[in-house]
């Protein structure tokens, strides 16, 4: 007879029960369904002309405007966000469930907000203007990633919240 593998411990849901109602219930949910995709389209029109400037030495205004367009839909999602955040677990940034997320969107918005000073107060030319355009890119994908990936964790927490249910009913324990 083999000895079982001790299972790791359990994660804690991503929400409580009544955390989940919260976001279920607020149109800031939806907002923020929204604005995740918007900002991402806008991100890849403008990463296709910061690539074509950086190739080309063509379009430089086109790739310095839409990295201010990307800037000001993420200061966007970022505060609607917050009252997201405010309104399901009642803190505006680092709630325990998405604290290394915010965390991180430190570090997006900073970069995102030197890219802004930086044009604005002309401190930087054309070519590292856009490496720094760049690197809050990279910022930005790794903490979408960050996102998607609690995303995944909320709807597996919902299936798994859901088939205990289910098996709860058909061992007729009320839920």
């Amino acid at each position: 007879m083999r000895p079982e593998t001790p299972r790791p411990p359990a994660r804690r849901p991503l929400y409580t029960p009544q955390e989940r109602q919260r976001r279920d219930a607020s149109a800031w949910t939806w907002v923020q369904g929204l604005l995740a995709p918007v900002q991402f389209i806008v991100f890849l029109v403008s990463l296709g002309l910061v690539l074509r400037f950086l190739w080309t030495g063509q379009g430089q205004a086109a790739a310095e405007w839409s990295i201010v367009v990307k800037t000001l839909v993420l200061y966007t999602i970022m505060i609607t966000g917050c009252i997201w955040e405010k309104v399901v677990f009642g803190q505006y940034l680092f709630a325990p469930a998405f604290y290394w997320e915010d965390v991180f969107s430190m570090l997006v918005l900073a970069l995102h907000s030197a890219y802004l000073v930086a044009l604005f107060k002309g401190l930087l030319e054309p070519q590292a203007l856009m490496g720094l355009a760049l690197a809050a890119y990279a910022a930005y994908v790794i903490n979408a990633g960050q996102f998607l990936i609690k995303l995944r964790a909320a709807r597996l927490d919902a299936a798994a919240t859901a088939s205990g249910d289910e098996a709860d009913q058909k061992q007729g324990v009320p839920a």
